[in-house]
């Protein structure tokens, strides 16, 4: 087996996934199987909330609107593992987990990894471009750094 670049941000084992949905995320997962970006907001007084909880924090309103965002996003804050603390990921090292922030709903972050980018460019506040990585039951929304953001 070929190791990859150690330039560049890989992607952690499908292995280590597992999808667990309940009534309240499952929206955000059928999406993510379609290739699209949602965020929960409250019909109620418009709280961008994630993750989608049963309550919306501000107003406790159960009612949830699904609003598709454009994919893009800034990185928030993130690290570079370049040690595996798992066998299974003795070849993907270096991965990146970041949380991130999409633009479309303001306030919320979400918890992924940088893929397909080299680790030089990985800096908070980078642009960041949503792609879907199938697994077993949908697809995994993770981002890769936009070269030409200015």
């Amino acid at each position: 087996m070929s190791r990859p670049d150690p330039r560049t941000a890989q992607r952690p084992p499908d292995s280590l996934f597992t999808l667990v949905t309940d009534q309240w995320t499952q929206p955000y997962w059928d999406a993510a199987a379609q290739g699209k970006l949602v965020a929960a907001k409250c019909e109620n007084c418009v709280t961008f909330r994630m993750p989608p909880t049963p309550f919306c924090p501000q107003c406790r309103s159960q009612q949830i609107d699904w609003i598709e965002l454009p994919g893009t996003a800034t990185l928030y804050s993130h690290t570079v593992v370049e040690r595996a603390i798992l066998l299974e990921l003795a070849d993907c090292i270096p991965y990146v987990p970041a949380v991130v922030e999409p633009d479309g709903a303001p306030g919320i972050r979400i918890i992924t990894n940088i893929v397909e980018s080299s680790i030089e460019d990985i800096v908070s506040g980078a642009k960041l471009s949503v792609l879907f990585d199938p697994v077993e039951g949908g697809a995994i929304p993770r981002f890769r750094i936009v070269k030409d953001a200015k």
